[in-house]
């Protein structure tokens, strides 16, 4: 029963090597992003920095709404022309 408990939180968290290579990115940008506070919301379990599989998801979404060329509504492109406001002398 405890090696089924302990299976479980292991396939939920994964630490920064594992992180890093779920996401597809070099462990040093992962740990870069940690000391600037940027990235993925982690923790520390013990000595080690661990991060949520789940977190790890909705952070990838969120990167993807905000990024113009995956998001219509944001991309400059799509959006309604302005017209320019006329200059009086």
């Amino acid at each position: 029963m405890h090696d089924q408990i302990a299976s479980t939180h292991e396939a939920a968290f994964l630490n920064l090597n594992k992180a890093a290579e779920y996401l597809g990115i070099s462990p040093n940008t992962l740990y870069v992003w940690r000391h600037r506070r940027q990235g993925p919301p982690n923790f520390r379990m013990g000595r080690r920095v661990m991060y949520r599989i789940s977190a790890l998801n909705e952070w990838v979404i969120a990167q993807e709404r905000a990024d113009s060329r995956s998001n219509a509504a944001l991309n400059p492109l799509t959006q309604k022309a302005m017209k320019r406001a006329v200059r009086t002398p």
